[in-house]
């Protein structure tokens, strides 16, 4: 159950009952603190002006005709005409009952249900994968999690960099080499080292650069030399990203891969039906051919055109996506696409999608949205590089992120086996760099620090996987079994008794998390959970903390145990959407 949308709903419905008009929100929100309720709804204002009446006298209007089905306590009128809303103790502890037998959590499935593509990760397979990949990973992988979870048909896309003169080069570098000794290949080991080698011949030997080139050439004409060559790099390079993939814990498979070459057949077609379908806009341009649509212009008023063939006959990234939009609606029938990829490319897709709308490739009824995001920045406030200056290789991140929590576990927990800290630690620091990416608003820059992320307080994932851990002790000192999601089909809990604040408060938070999940996968905003995820492990510390567990009489210490119980599993829960791993020890 949306418990905001219901709110919405039934406030919605009162206001028009007293006079709004059919279409006025009620736009409810949560209160700013709690001796102010709930919720608070801010529409009766804006209706009120609409009506030209008095806001509070037209907000108490609401109030009176408001039939809130045992849902509220008390609707009060505020202020200027915010009307506060408390929800009813009885309704909570049933609707918290009721949270704990649902294995979803009271999370409704989608309806309707969408197939919605994620394009997200993209790495140039010519090189390892390094940091600059990291935030379109785990954002992309947390939104198709979260979307899975909702009931929609996800379909992910690894639209990777596996075509260009860059492979030609790399292809020409192992050519002394047959594809039969492919696993002996000398520096394959080494992705980032054999490219640079192979880019300095390159760049040193004319011969060699020409001979790259024609490489290029024979793999699109489907040379089988050539493209045997190609296809072993790819397979080196691939089997590093799904390295790469497992340690992050990202759902990404190899046959999600649908790389730039896949579309190489595609791109003459797309120009040709650009041509027909848009013969005024598509036009010549110092031998280049182009879009001109007249909604896009630069600084100088000209018309900003979208190339999509080069003078010289190549195709651009432009044509390349406009070639994944055709196959996506047409193939995959998607009806949201989701594009992953970094706040830089902000005009190119704008350019991209327009163009696709008005070729027909996407009709009005597909959504089309670019999920941005800012750049991770290093301690000096520039793009996050190694202290030489160079790019920073994601499996040494990980690395680094894994060693330092081993030693924040170690020196917390000394005692236990070295092999369980080991373990620990792996899901502590993946966690920690995930969850501190996942945390920023994805619009925004955000400066990269370990000893923040590590942290074991503050919204950081340590907290967030210790404050669980914690909830896991309370079962063990109990000795009571511990379920952390759902209970057996038709099994019934305790009766829920909400007597204290804290119980109270916790319960509200609690019953928020279905309508956090939709947010999120509506706004593409992971932050949102994490902020949620971070509220609910305050709330229950100030429950634990004033509210004795174990200790209680046996029907308050089975209700209370039952608010553990469920908080486990909100977190649990939650943190699996975001991709980050639980711990029963820390």
């Amino acid at each position: 159950m949306n418990l905001r949308r219901t709110l919405e709903s039934r406030l919605r419905d009162a206001m028009v009952r007293a006079g709004a008009p059919h279409d006025a929100p009620a736009v409810v929100v949560l209160a700013a603190r709690s001796e102010f309720g709930d919720y608070q709804a801010n529409g009766a204002m804006a209706a009120a002006k609409t009506l030209k009446t008095n806001p509070r006298q037209f907000a108490q209007q609401v109030c009176e005709a408001a039939e809130m089905g045992g849902l509220a306590e008390k609707l009060e009128v505020a202020g200027p005409g915010f009307i506060n809303i408390t929800l009813k103790c009885d309704w909570l502890a049933g609707q918290i009952a009721a949270m704990a037998g649902d294995e979803r959590l009271g999370a409704n499935r989608a309806s309707p249900r969408q197939t919605v593509v994620v394009d997200y990760s993209s790495p140039n397979l010519a090189k390892e994968m390094h940091v600059g990949h990291l935030r379109s990973t785990i954002i992309g992988d947390a939104l198709a999690r979260t979307l899975d979870f909702l009931g929609h048909n996800v379909i992910r896309q690894n639209h990777v960099g596996d075509w260009g003169t860059q492979f030609g080069m790399l292809v020409e570098f192992i050519r002394p080499f047959s594809v039969a000794q492919s696993l002996s290949i000398p520096g394959l080991d080494d992705l980032e080292e054999f490219y640079r080698s192979a880019k300095a011949q390159f760049d040193a030997d004319a011969a060699f650069a020409k001979r790259a080139r024609q490489n290029v050439v024979d793999l699109q004409r489907g040379d089988e030399t050539a493209t045997g060559l190609w296809q072993v790099y790819l397979g080196m390079s691939k089997h590093h990203c799904q390295h790469i993939y497992r340690r992050l814990g990202v759902t990404l498979s190899e046959s999600d891969i649908r790389g730039e070459s896949a579309y190489n057949d595609e791109l003459p077609k797309v120009v040709e039906q650009l041509r027909k379908a848009l013969p005024d806009e598509f036009k010549e341009s110092e031998g280049a051919q182009c879009v001109f649509l007249d909604e896009f212009t630069g600084k100088d008023g000209e018309p900003l055109p979208l190339i999509v063939q080069k003078s010289d006959e190549g195709f651009l990234y432009s044509t390349t996506d406009l070639a994944a939009i055709r196959y996506r609606v047409g193939k995959l029938k998607a009806d949201r696409v989701l594009y992953v990829v970094d706040v830089r490319q902000s005009l190119h897709f704008r350019q991209v999608f327009a163009v696709a709308r008005k070729a027909g490739f996407a009709p009005e009824g597909v959504s089309l949205e670019h999920v941005a995001f800012g750049t991770m920045m290093g301690p000096d406030g520039r793009p996050f590089k190694t202290r030489e200056g160079g790019t920073v290789k994601l499996a040494d991140l990980l690395d680094e992120a894994e060693r330092r929590a081993f030693d924040l576990v170690s020196g917390k927990s000394p005692d236990l086996p070295e092999e369980q800290r080991r373990k620990v630690a792996s899901a502590v620091g993946i966690g920690a760099v995930k969850y501190a990416d996942l945390a920023q608003n994805r619009t925004s820059d955000y400066v990269f620090s370990f000893d923040r992320m590590l942290s074991l307080d503050g919204n950081t994932a340590p907290y967030m996987q210790y404050a669980y851990a914690r909830i896991r002790s309370i079962f063990r000192k109990g000795g009571t079994g511990f379920q952390p999601v759902a209970r057996e089909h038709g099994e019934t809990g305790p009766p829920i008794a909400l007597a204290e604040p804290e119980e109270r408060a916790l319960a509200v938070r609690l019953l928020q998390f279905p309508e956090t999940v939709e947010v999120v996968a509506a706004d593409c905003l992971p932050n949102v959970l994490c902020a949620y995820l971070y509220e609910l492990a305050g709330a229950f510390m100030g429950f634990y903390e004033t509210c004795p567990v174990l200790q209680a009489a046996p029907p308050v210490r089975a209700s209370r145990l039952e608010l553990c119980r469920l908080t486990a599993g909100v977190v649990r829960q939650g943190l699996a959407l975001l991709g980050i791993d639980t711990v029963e020890q820390m």
